[in-house]
């Protein structure tokens, strides 16, 4: 490493020193399920490969661990594993450290290393969660690099890159701040002060104070310091993002919000595209997607992935294009983060009352933008209640079905079994495609 990046990575590390993020509570416990949904092994395993995958026994990295909120979600969203946590800040490490055995979870190793020196521990992991990291170290490829090294074959790294068109007024106040010589060292109180002094000095309607500043930062120094005074930040766009994978040999998976990043949300009617698209959409990689899709609605702080070893993953056929016989041997299960008697009691509580069963808010995805039905009726969803028992065949589920609808309500006739079947089977897949549901062939 360069004396140049040496002195920048000495600045990031005081930054956190003096304010270790995330600014969580150590009381607060993470409980939303679709945080968690994210956190877990299962939902990008599944993604890569169409298999459900126990996290029992399985090793997982928190690199960049921070104050040790994420570490504590990891553990949670994965029972059973093993869960380790790195981080540059020795005084992160502490606050993470105290916060896991705060929730009861003794069991954890943390070491004060930066992510490039991973390797040095001399662990394999299963699954490598790099958070809010990559964006700020000299080398992100460096980064990629050494995380690839501890990676299992099998294993998966979730990370992310800040968006250079979503954050370009922040890096614009970088700039004016680092021109002004409040990032000469690492910003503390004094410099967060003087950010303030500084706009407040501004006229009302100032570019800057009208694209880079609420009311928020009058009170929170966390947003100034990860905003506008944050040492390395850096920002990058899909290709640039693929350029990295590409430079550590890595393979792209998705993107964790993968329903929200689908180029097809944009726009009022699939069906009608633009004929100047229409006729070259076939021919886009998903990199030129994802970037179209940017370029459209950069609406995303980050730049959110999975990715791995190349050729890794396995291939599968999707759920989509399986035919009735496939169906017929296969079993569904409901999502392990989703299988919870909470969500099971709120299902129940809505046939009661008739009302549809909106699903979305326990998925990552923003329901205004995808393009799959985002809530069940009352009558399907007391049928796929018996997925929180256990796993089903869909011979199950259309019988359970027949007893529930069992007359067609326009002809009174009894609804026949491949009708049923056809029913249950198009709820189910629109189900897999939106995660709630897994299958097992």
């Amino acid at each position: 490493m360069d004396e140049q990046s040496a002195e920048l990575l000495e600045k990031i590390r005081q930054q956190f020193d003096f304010a270790p993020y995330p600014r969580a509570p150590l009381e607060h416990y993470p409980r939303d399920i679709q945080y968690l949904y994210t956190q877990n092994l299962v939902t990008p395993y599944y993604l890569r490969n169409q298999k459900i995958i126990s996290t029992e026994g399985k090793v997982i990295l928190d690199a960049a661990c921070g104050s040790g909120y994420h570490t504590l979600g990891l553990q949670v969203a994965n029972p059973g594993a093993k869960i380790v946590g790195t981080d540059i800040s020795e005084e992160s490490v502490k606050l993470a450290r105290t916060r896991l055995e705060y929730h009861g979870f003794n069991d954890l190793d943390f070491y004060v290393i930066a992510i490039e020196d991973l390797p040095q521990l001399g662990l394999k992991f299963d699954y490598i969660y790099a958070n809010e990291v990559l964006y700020l170290v000299p080398d992100p490829v460096a980064a990629l690099q050494a995380m690839k090294l501890v990676l299992k074959p099998e294993g998966i790294i979730r990370t992310n890159l800040h968006s250079s068109l979503q954050r370009f007024n922040f890096y614009k106040a970088q700039k004016i701040f680092k021109i002004m010589g409040l990032m000469d060292e690492s910003p503390g109180e004094l410099e967060i002060s003087l950010v303030r002094e500084i706009v407040a000095s501004l006229k009302n309607n100032t570019g800057f104070k009208v694209s880079s500043w609420n009311k928020d930062y009058e009170t929170d120094d966390e947003l100034i310091l990860a905003n506008l005074l944050l040492q390395g930040d850096k920002g990058f766009n899909v290709p640039q993002m693929f350029a990295a994978l590409r430079a550590a040999d890595l393979e792209f998976i998705n993107m964790i919000n993968w329903q929200d990043w689908n180029l097809m949300n944009l726009f009022k009617s699939s069906e009608k595209l633009p004929a100047s698209l229409e006729s070259k959409l076939p021919d886009f990689s998903v990199e030129e997607r994802l970037h179209l899709f940017e370029l459209f609605h950069s609406v995303d702080r980050l730049l959110d992935f999975w990715c791995g070893h190349p050729n890794e993953g396995q291939t599968f056929l999707p759920l989509t294009e399986w035919n009735d016989a496939d169906l017929l041997k296969a079993k569904f299960r409901l999502h392990p983060n989703i299988n919870v008697s909470f969500i099971k009691q709120e299902i129940v509580d809505k046939v009661n009352k008739n009302e549809l069963w909106k699903f979305s808010r326990y998925l990552p995805f923003n329901e205004n933008l995808t393009r799959y039905t985002t809530s069940i009726e009352p009558t399907m969803a007391a049928c796929l209640l018996a997925l929180f028992d256990a796993p089903q065949t869909i011979n199950t589920l259309v019988e359970r079905w027949q007893k529930i609808q069992g007359v067609d309500l326009v002809t009174l006739n009894s609804v026949e079994p491949e009708v049923a079947l056809q029913q249950v089977k198009q709820q189910l897949v629109n189900l897999e495609q939106a995660g709630l549901v897994l299958v097992e062939s």
